[in-house]
Formats: structure tokens, sequence, C-alpha cells
């Protein structure tokens, strides 16, 4: 297992500190402040000069890809705009190597919190199920939250060497 010196794990957890917050907002408000995007982003350009994760051109790809995908979802109002401007934020982190994983740690996450729901409100879940997703029952999953457990567990995971970009070639 890699021993990562202090910048990478004050980088590491400066990202996490700021997915946390933007995931508390997105509970608490049902908004992701820009202000927590922008410093992701600015907290990218010091990922960069302490040499850590992948190329400029690979993170910017891998941002690109999140904001496109993304952007598609925001279309047919799967994903809020905050929720899609957090991602290819965060996947600026992850480089092309590590989006996919990224990508999967946030749908499993996003998937973790809808069971979650679910247990927690039964007769809701029956509610939405019978009105087919119709009912007043707010906004759907604060997907701020997935966003921040996926992206912290894959620069974690990465960081000290838990997972690879090959991690999902097991599952192929």
């Amino acid at each position: 297992m890699p021993h990562p010196d202090f910048p990478h794990i004050a980088a590491a957890a400066g990202l996490t500190a700021i997915l946390v917050w933007a995931a508390v907002s997105d509970i608490i408000a049902r908004r992701i402040p820009n202000a927590a995007v922008l410093l992701v982003m600015a907290l990218y350009g010091v990922w960069t000069v302490i040499g850590s994760g992948a190329g400029l051109g690979s993170a910017l790809a891998a941002g690109g890809i999140g904001l496109v995908a993304g952007f598609g979802l925001y279309a047919f109002n799967i994903m809020g705009a905050g929720d899609v401007k957090l991602f290819a934020a965060t996947a600026l982190f992850t480089g092309l190597s590590y989006l996919p994983l990224f990508a999967l740690a946030t749908a499993l996450s996003g998937g973790l919190i809808v069971v979650g729901s679910i247990i927690a409100r039964p007769q809701r879940a029956a509610v939405m199920l019978t009105l087919k997703g119709k009912g007043d029952f707010g906004r759907g999953v604060p997907y701020g939250v997935a966003i921040a457990m996926g992206g912290a567990a894959v620069i974690w995971g990465a960081l000290l060497g838990v997972v690879s970009p090959n991690a999902l070639a097991v599952l192929g």
C-alpha cells in the first residue's frame, strides 16, 4: 500500500470537506452552492501542482464527459444543475482512468440512499409507485450526497492504493 505524503492527504481531506459541505447543503436546501463547485475546481489546481492524479488532458476530458453526460441527465430532469456541476468538477480529480469507477460509485451511493429512503418511509414509497412518481414528495434524491460519497471513496481509495483504474475489469 502506498504511503501518501502530507500534501496529498491534505488535498484529499480538503476535497472531502468541500464535498461534505455540498452534500449537507443539498440535504438541507436542495441546492449545491456554486462556491463549493468553484472550490473543488481550485483545489484541483493545487492537486496538479503537488503532482497527483491524471494528467491535465485526462482530467479535462473526464470533467468534460461528466459535464456532457450530466447535461443529458439534467435535460431529462434526472439530475439538478448543481449536481451536474459538482460531478464534473469532481471528475477532474479522477481523470479518464477512474471516471467509470467514480460514476459507478456515485450511482451505487445514490441507490443506497434510495433504498434507505424506502426502508425509512415505506408508505411514501408505496404512494409514489401508485402515482407513478407524480406525487408531491419533494424533488427526489439529493444526488449531491451520492456524488460526495462516490468522489470521496474513489479519491481516498486511489490515494491509499485500495482501488485501481482496473477495478471494474473484475465485473466485466
